[in-house]
């Protein structure tokens, strides 16, 4: 069975009382954690933010309530969310693994891509974090969830992986595991302490 990703997929899992994973409120404690990482390892506020398989694009307006002025762009594979979304929340069509190729007049202080790679196969994600690895300036957040946890929400097509393929896959592109999902770029390489790299 294909899975789609429309609107009804995006009422269930993140506005249903039933479903939904996520609280506004768990998702601004999220965000403020991931710009005080990025920010301390910068050392300064975040500018730009590239959010890879963002949906209808949650982040933006918390990061734009934290960050005014910051600079948002959304990647998105759903026709659906782009279509409806697109021009006002600054989202474009793209799948994870054309990463590889697409490229944009500039590097991220942040990059974030929330509950995606868990549902793609090896290659893609490997296509896609080479883009990672090169556009990152500052810091990624890369949440996804492994055979050892138990996130609940949507299993359709989860991908229960050991966490050793992702650190190997994250660590081929130079990415520095820093804690709590998030990631040096290798341009950071020179402030992360030994005793941070996990």
């Amino acid at each position: 069975m294909t899975k789609t990703y429309d609107q009804a997929y995006f009422d269930k899992w993140y506005r249903s009382a039933e479903h939904a994973v996520r609280s506004p409120a768990e998702l601004t404690r999220k965000v403020s954690m991931v710009l005080g990482q990025a920010e301390f390892y910068l050392g300064r506020p975040v500018r730009n933010v590239l959010d890879v398989g963002c949906g209808e694009a949650p982040w933006r307006a918390v990061l734009r309530r934290l960050r005014p002025g910051i600079e948002y762009r959304g990647l998105e594979a759903s026709e659906y969310a782009v279509a409806r979304y697109g021009r006002t929340r600054n989202i474009g069509l793209a799948r994870f693994g054309q990463l590889a190729e697409l490229r944009f007049d500039t590097r991220f202080d942040l990059i974030v891509c929330t509950d995606v790679l868990h549902y793609l196969k090896p290659a893609e994600i490997r296509a896609g974090l080479t883009g990672i690895g090169e556009m990152a300036e500052g810091l990624v957040f890369l949440e996804v969830y492994t055979r050892e946890d138990d996130p609940g929400g949507d299993r359709v097509g989860f991908h229960g992986r050991p966490a050793r393929f992702y650190r190997e896959a994250f660590n081929e592109v130079g990415l520095i595991p820093v804690g709590s999902q998030c990631y040096a770029s290798p341009r950071l390489a020179r402030h992360v302490a030994a005793l941070e790299a996990l």
